[in-house]
C-alpha cells in the first residue's frame, strides 16, 4: 500500500523535510502544526488561546486535504512550552470539538522562539 504525501493548497511549503500530512490506506497522520497562517508562514497570535486556536485551524485544513474531518481523529497530541498554559490551551480547543472526544495526550515541551503550541492528529477514515 503506497504512502502519499498531504498538502494544503495554497499553503506555503514547510522549510524542512516533512509532509503537513501522510496518508496510507485508511491512515492520515497530520503532522505538528504550529500556529503560522497558511499562505504567509508568519505566526499567528501572541497568546497560548490564539496560538492554538491557529494550530487547531493548520491541522484541519491538512484533514480537509487528506480527505478527512475532526470527527475522524482518534488521538490528538498537543506540545505546550509551560504547564501554566494548560487551561488557556483547553479553552481555545474544545470549542473544536464534538462529543466522543479524541483521545489526547498533552507534552510540556520547548518549541522555536515565540511558539507556545503545536498540535498533531492522527485520523482512521472509514
Amino acid at each position: 500500500m503506497a504512502k502519499t504525501a498531504i498538502h494544503v493548497p495554497g499553503a506555503k511549503p514547510v522549510p524542512v523535510p516533512l509532509s503537513p500530512g501522510l496518508r496510507k490506506g485508511n491512515i492520515l497522520q497530520v503532522a505538528g502544526q504550529i500556529p503560522a497562517d497558511p499562505a504567509t508562514g508568519e505566526i499567528v497570535g501572541g497568546t497560548v488561546a490564539e496560538q492554538t486556536a491557529q494550530s487547531m485551524r493548520n491541522v484541519l485544513a491538512v484533514l480537509e486535504a487528506g480527505g478527512a474531518t475532526i470527527d475522524d481523529v482518534v488521538m490528538f497530541r498537543i506540545y505546550l512550552t509551560d504547564t501554566a498554559h494548560f487551561a488557556e490551551m483547553n479553552a481555545a480547543y474544545e470549542p473544536f470539538l464534538t462529543d466522543p472526544y479524541p483521545a489526547r495526550t498533552t507534552i510540556y515541551v520547548g518549541l522555536p522562539a515565540g511558539l507556545l503550541v503545536e498540535i498533531d492528529a492522527l485520523a482512521v477514515l472509514d
